[in-house]
């Protein structure tokens, strides 16, 4: 067997002493977690996510609705005289 294999074979340290595995297995939710009962309230019946945004615009619905129908009766109903059929009118100086 080559010396760099050997070499290669044993485990080097970290000079910073940074184990990613103990890291790993530190940061893992553990199987018998003590607080996940008393923790469970955050996503359940009025602290969930869609629950807690659903009031932030109260009145958004409404008023897109309100707008959606001024447009149509806009477009349908206040036709624009101010537009010009295409001719131009020429003012000549004196």
């Amino acid at each position: 067997m080559r010396v760099t294999r050997i070499l290669r074979a044993i485990p080097k340290t970290n000079p910073t002493g940074f184990n990613i595995s103990e890291y790993r297995r530190a940061a893992r939710v553990p199987e018998n977690d003590p607080w996940k009962e008393n923790e469970s309230w955050r996503t359940t019946g009025e602290f969930t996510r869609a629950e807690r945004f659903k009031g932030a615009l109260p009145g958004f619905g409404t008023a897109s609705v309100a707008f959606a129908i001024y447009c149509v009766y806009e477009h349908l109903f206040l036709k624009d005289e101010h537009h010009h059929d295409g001719t131009a009118s020429t003012v000549t100086a004196h």
